[in-house]
C-alpha cells in the first residue's frame, strides 16, 4: 500500500485513559502494571497498519497547569488525583512511542487537545487530509472538509456530517452546545438543567451562542430563567470549553514523519513489558515483520506455532457491539470468556466479556467497570443486562460450538444472571489435566507457556 499523505493526530491523553479503565489489569512477572500501554501500543500498531501514514504524531498532555487553570480556578478541581497504577505506565508508554519511530508532542501549558487543533488548522489551511484518533467528543469542533475523528476502540469516523447525525448540529456550533451543557468532568459551569435535546433545540431555533444570549428574554419557564442567571458566566465557559488553535509549536504537519523504529530499543521494551508476541517479531533470525516495517506479517516462533498480530477491539458502544454479534453469529466456533468480581462464583458479578474469532482477532466488552472522573468516555461502557440479553440466543444456542478454559466457572456465574451456557465443545483446562493429569498447574498462563512457549 502506497504512503498515505494524510496528518495522523493520536490523543495519547484520552486513549491512555480509556485503555486503562476498559481494559483488565495485567502486569508482568514483576508485579509492573501493563495494561494501559498494552491497550495504547495495540491500538497504534493497529493505525500504522490500516495506514501506514508518512505524517503522524502522538500527543499527550503536559505535566503542570495550563491557561484554563488561570482563566478559571475551578476547572478540573473536582478531578480524582491519577491512580498509581495508571501513573506508573506513562514513562514505559512514552518509551515505547519513541522507539518506534513515532513523533511525540508535550507541550506546556496548554492540553493535548490544543496541540492537536493547532495542527489540524495547519494541515486545513495546507489542505492537508488529517484524521485524529480520539474519543473525546469535544474534538467534534475540529471536524471539517479537511478534518475526521476517528474512535480506534469501535473503529467509528466522524465527519462534518457525521457530526450533524451524532449531536444534531453541525461542528461549527459544537463549542456553543457545549458550554450551554458545561462539563462535570472539567467542571466547566453551564447552563442548569440545560441538556443535549434543549442546547439542540435553541442552537436549531436561534443560530449561535451569541443570538441565544442576545434573546434569553423569549425563553420561558424555569430553564429560562436558568438561563438569564447564567448570563454572566457563559463567555468564560465558552472560552474554556474552545480547543486553541494557534499554539506555538516547533514542527508543522510536514515535519511529523514516522521515522524507522529503534529494534534494539524495542526489544529491551518488549522484554521488560513481557509483550512476548510482539517480541518474537523483533528477536534475530524470526522470520516475518522487520522492525522499522510496521505492516503486520505472520512470525514464526521456535516451537513452529504462528505468532499472529493480533487486532483486539474494546466495545464501548451498540454499533460496534453489533458488528461483533455478526461475527460470532457467522463463526462456526467462539472462544469466550468473563471478567467476573470474585473467584468464587457464587459470590461473582460480570463485569466484562471477551470473545475471540480466530487467533489475533478478539474483542473485550466492559459492562461495569468503576469509571472515574478521569474517564467521561468511559461510562459510555454498555450494559450489563444489555449485554447479556444481546449474547444470551448465541450463548444458549447449543449449535454454535464454543470453546474456554475453565467453563464450569464461567457457566456457573451466567447462571447467577439468568443465562444457560450451552454448546460446549472444548474446555482447555480439561484437555490439559486430560494430556497430563500429573501437571500441578492448568492455568491459561501456565499452558501458554507449555504448548506455545509465549
Amino acid at each position: 500500500m502506497k504512503a498515505n499523505k494524510q496528518l495522523i493526530l493520536v490523543d495519547g491523553s484520552s486513549y491512555l485513559y480509556r485503555a486503562f479503565h476498559a481494559m483488565p489489569s495485567l502486569s508482568n512477572s514483576q508485579g509492573q502494571p501493563t495494561g494501559a500501554v498494552y491497550g495504547v501500543i495495540n491500538m497504534l500498531r493497529r493505525l500504522l497498519k490500516d495506514f501506514q501514514p508518512e505524517y503522524m504524531a502522538m500527543v499527550f498532555d503536559a505535566k503542570g497547569k495550563t491557561f484554563r487553570d488561570d482563566l478559571y480556578a475551578e476547572y478540573k478541581a473536582n478531578r480524582p488525583p491519577m491512580p498509581d497504577e495508571l501513573r506508573e505506565q506513562i514513562a514505559p508508554l512514552h518509551a515505547i512511542v519513541e522507539a518506534m519511530g513515532l513523533p511525540m508532542l508535550i507541550v506546556e501549558g496548554v492540553e493535548a487537545d490544543d496541540v492537536i487543533g493547532t495542527l489540524a488548522r495547519q494541515a486545513t489551511e495546507m489542505g492537508m487530509d488529517c484524521l485524529v484518533s480520539t474519543g473525546d467528543k469535544d474534538m467534534a469542533q475540529l471536524v471539517n472538509q479537511h478534518v475526521t475523528l476517528m474512535n480506534t476502540m469501535d473503529n467509528s469516523t466522524l465527519d462534518p456530517q457525521g457530526v450533524v447525525d451524532k449531536f444534531g448540529i453541525p461542528p461549527e456550533r459544537i463549542v456553543d452546545y457545549l458550554t450551554l451543557m458545561g462539563d462535570s468532568v472539567d467542571n466547566i459551569p453551564g447552563v442548569p438543567k440545560v441538556g443535549p435535546k434543549t442546547a439542540v433545540k435553541w442552537l436549531t431555533q436561534y443560530g449561535t451562542l451569541d443570538d441565544i444570549i442576545a434573546r434569553a428574554g423569549e425563553i420561558t419557564g424555569k430553564v429560562g430563567e436558568n438561563l438569564r442567571d447564567a448570563l454572566e458566566q457563559l463567555p468564560l465557559s465558552h472560552q474554556l470549553a474552545t480547543i486553541k488553535c494557534d499554539v506555538p509549536l516547533d514542527a508543522g504537519p510536514t515535519e511529523l514523519k514516522v521515522q524507522a523504529a529503534d529494534t534494539e530499543r524495542l526489544t529491551q521494551l518488549f522484554a521488560e513489558m513481557e509483550f512476548k508476541t510482539w517480541l518474537s517479531e523483533l528477536l534475530p533470525g524470526k522470520p516475518g515483520q522487520s522492525a522499522d516495517n510496521h505492516s503486520s506479517q505472520v512470525t514464526t516462533d521456535e516451537k513452529g506455532m504462528s505468532a499472529v498480530d493480533v487486532n483486539y477491539d474494546i466495545v464501548l458502544d451498540e454499533s460496534a457491539f453489533e458488528a461483533w454479534l455478526k461475527k460470532l453469529q457467522q463463526a462456526e466456533l467462539f472462544a469466550f470468556d468473563t471478567e467476573t468480581t470474585s473467584l468464587d462464583y457464587m459470590q461473582a458479578k460480570i463485569v466484562g466479556v471477551s470473545f475471540a474469532v480466530k487467533a489475533g482477532e478478539a474483542a473485550y466488552v466492559p459492562v461495569a467497570h468503576q469509571i472515574t472522573l478521569e474517564d467521561a468516555d468511559a461510562s459510555a461502557q454498555l450494559g450489563r443486562d444489555f449485554v447479556l440479553e444481546k449474547l444470551r440466543p448465541l450463548l444458549e444456542d447449543a449449535s454454535k460450538a464454543k470453546v474456554g478454559q475453565n467453563l464450569k466457572y464461567d457457566m456457573s456465574v451466567l447462571a447467577n444472571h439468568g443465562v444457560t451456557l450451552r454448546g460446549v465443545a472444548f474446555d482447555t483446562m480439561l484437555e490439559s489435566y486430560v494430556l497430563d493429569s500429573t501437571a500441578t498447574r492448568h492455568d491459561m498462563d501456565s499452558l501458554a507457556l507449555k504448548y506455545l512457549n509465549r
